[in-house]
């Protein structure tokens, strides 16, 4: 749902020059598109910041990519039932992450709904599985079953059969990573926005970086814009950017792990925190939760702000939230 609003500037995409202004790299990614945009003097430190940060971004992705037969996260699979998995720090500091939302979430937040994969969301691979196979699929989901050793390195899955899906979880550490390294090299300003998850950090030509909050019922309307200056994140999750229509439906990527069916009540959510921590995976567990659960759900979670739009209509915001969001 979020959209960086980045202005008529002279904008020069990297190609390893000196030009002045800010610099623009984008490659895909995650199975979608991440741009950065960073902003400094140096054109050529500017450059080769940004083909560092996607070096390490590529690194990560291809150690937590459930489409990638290399991948830790397929080994893990693989090995379900049989044998722990030797995983990097990097992995197991999001399996702990995607461990502590499942517990704080009740169960609508689940890594382990990789099981239910006889829904396929990409355009032209369109796939729903039929109601048997998800009543199979749904005895090998269970993030209770996933076994985590920190000591010795190592994930278990406990269960043949089960799979790993760190989809709503990885993407926004991953994203933390790159921006780490453009730090890191020397950037200041900097905005990294993959999928509509937006961090930044510093300020762009002198002023804050602008984030279009898209309306999910209408994508190319915006709700309102949000400001960082300095630092912050902008978490979006929805129901419009991956799905398809079948028997007038529509069934989109996010999955209840509960019921193996795409969620409803909530199209969109929107998280704006300083950091990444306090919002990861919760994007996800609001949309398997639903709008009544956003109050109680703002308040326990003081350091971001939430707007929640219901598939009633209804747009739920924090106060902080409504005192960050100004008119488009």
């Amino acid at each position: 749902m979020a959209l960086p609003l980045l202005g008529a500037l002279p904008w020069v995409a990297h190609a390893g020059g000196t030009a002045a202004g800010p610099q623009r790299d984008r490659r895909m990614l995650m199975g979608t598109q991440v741009d950065i945009v960073a902003d400094g003097a140096d054109a050529r430190l500017l450059g080769a910041a940004m083909s560092a940060a996607f070096a390490e971004m590529l690194r990560l992705e291809a150690l937590m990519s459930r489409y990638r037969g290399d991948s830790v996260v397929r080994r893990i699979g693989v090995a379900a039932g049989r044998q722990p998995v030797a995983v990097p720090a990097e992995v197991m500091a999001v399996l702990q992450a995607a461990r502590r939302v499942h517990r704080d979430s009740q169960g609508a937040f689940d890594p382990t709904v990789g099981a239910l994969s006889g829904w396929q969301f990409e355009p032209g691979h369109e796939a729903m599985p039929t109601a048997a196979d998800i009543a199979g699929a749904l005895r090998h989901v269970g993030a209770q079953h996933l076994q985590l050793d920190a000591a010795a390195g190592t994930a278990f899955l406990e269960r043949p059969g089960m799979a790993l899906d760190l989809g709503g979880i990885a993407k926004l550490p991953i994203l933390a990573a790159g921006l780490h390294v453009l730090e890191r090299e020397g950037v200041r300003n900097a905005l990294i926005n993959g999928g509509g998850d937006v961090l930044a950090i510093g300020r762009l030509a002198g002023r804050p970086w602008r984030v279009g909050v898209r309306d999910p019922r209408a994508p190319a309307r915006l709700l309102g814009t949000l400001e960082i200056d300095g630092r912050g994140v902008v978490a979006s999750s929805g129901d419009y950017e991956r799905g398809f229509v079948r028997d007038g439906r529509r069934l989109h990527h996010v999955l209840d792990p509960r019921t193996g069916w795409p969620t409803t009540g909530v199209r969109g959510v929107t998280l704006l925190a300083r950091d990444v921590a306090p919002v990861n995976g919760w994007g996800t567990a609001l949309m398997v939760q639903g709008p009544a659960a956003a109050p109680a759900w703002s308040q326990r979670h003081p350091e971001a702000q939430l707007l929640v739009a219901g598939s009633d209509g209804t747009v739920w915001q924090s106060p902080g939230m409504r005192a960050a969001l100004k008119p488009a």
